[in-house]
């Protein structure tokens, strides 16, 4: 598990925004310790490490959503982590390129913006599980873009009307700390 140390080093240095996130910060602390390689899609109990990227427009007033295929609704882009993953920057980049084939970003701060936790249903051969999803703050070099892998859809949508498209409360949170500042 190469990738846990410098997440561990990270965690440790977190300041969660709210009570929720504090939560997400403890479950992602506790996974850590967790048996197994919790960066593994495989690992189920209680689930594994995810990436994704909230990725603002070029001017910074919208944000870049995908209608997920599985989900149903409006998220940022984002899933799991692979074997050739360097570390969970790597991923987001990867999985930001895969859904949207955007590739000309620039990481804003320290390189985590968000960290959620939240249920996965089962599907398949995966039994129910959680993913320990950790969420950078990406700003776009060009509005281009073209929904790919896992995206029925993109669009960009202005910060102050995320509310309005079918989005989830974590991306409402995260919407609602970047206009915080």
């Amino acid at each position: 598990m190469l990738r846990a140390p410098p997440l561990l080093s990270f965690l440790q240095r977190f300041v969660p925004a709210d009570a929720t996130e504090a939560v997400h910060h403890a479950s992602m602390l506790s996974l850590l310790d967790a048996r197994g390689d919790a960066f593994a899609r495989d690992h189920f109990v209680p689930g594994h490490f995810t990436a994704s990227a909230f990725v603002l427009s070029p001017d910074g007033q919208e944000l870049l959503l995908i209608f997920h295929e599985k989900f149903r609704r409006w998220l940022q882009p984002g899933g799991h982590i692979e074997p050739e993953d360097v570390d969970l920057l790597a991923a987001a980049l990867r999985e930001v390129e895969e859904e949207t084939g955007l590739s000309a970003v620039d990481v804003l701060g320290d390189g985590c913006f968000d960290l959620d936790v939240h249920d996965i249903p089962a599907r398949k051969d995966d039994p129910a599980h959680q993913h320990f999803d950790v969420r950078v703050l990406l700003q776009a070099r060009t509005r281009d873009f073209a929904a790919g892998s896992d995206a029925l859809a993109a669009r960009w949508v202005p910060l102050a009307e995320v509310h309005e498209v079918e989005t989830d409360e974590s991306v409402l949170r995260a919407v609602r700390k970047l206009r915080r500042g």
